[in-house]
């Protein structure tokens, strides 16, 4: 049997990328609460490792977690309105997307609500279904139905053509 800290280890390896580009999404395209998102739901994780490691849950208490602090660190920045500035990091693209578009993506995944946001990750990104997000975000499936329907809304309005809020966002 392998101790605590090789388990987590292992665990961090194999998740520490994914997370982090979860975690970028969910903070609404800022590399620097990403990271201190990674680290909350890291440092969460190692605590319970051992619970959360024999009931074979660590992605979805990830997911829980990871959700749940960003949500929390949205709520703290709007109460400090904090604004957000910085050049746009180098971006990773799948092949024959543009990085105009999916800098636009990120943009408009930013101007959702949080709790829209985190469905929308969840959901599109991590490729969870929907019993899954629910039950990482703790939401009825109705619920992340109508959220993600909504959220996707929300973007192909932000994203469509005619959109003033594109200049909003930061476009010319």
């Amino acid at each position: 049997m392998q101790d605590r800290d090789t388990e987590f280890g292992e665990f961090l390896e194999s998740r520490a990328v994914v997370m982090r580009r979860t975690a970028y999404l969910l903070c609404g395209g800022d590399w620097h609460r990403a990271e201190d998102l990674v680290q909350t739901t890291l440092t969460k994780i190692y605590v319970a490792w051992s619970r959360i490691r024999r009931d074979g849950s660590v992605d979805a208490y990830s997911h829980k977690i990871m959700v749940r602090a960003a949500i929390d660190e949205s709520r703290r920045a709007y109460r400090r309105r904090e604004a957000v500035v910085g050049d746009v990091p180098e971006l990773e693209t799948r092949p024959g997307a543009g990085v105009e578009d999916a800098v636009d993506v990120r943009r408009a995944l930013a101007q959702l609500p949080a709790g829209q946001r985190a469905v929308v990750v969840l959901r599109y990104w991590e490729d969870l279904s929907v019993a899954e997000t629910a039950a990482a975000l703790g939401k009825s499936e109705g619920t992340i139905k109508s959220q993600s329907a909504k959220g996707l809304a929300s973007m192909r309005r932000l994203l469509s053509p005619s959109s003033g809020d594109r200049t909003e966002a930061g476009e010319p």
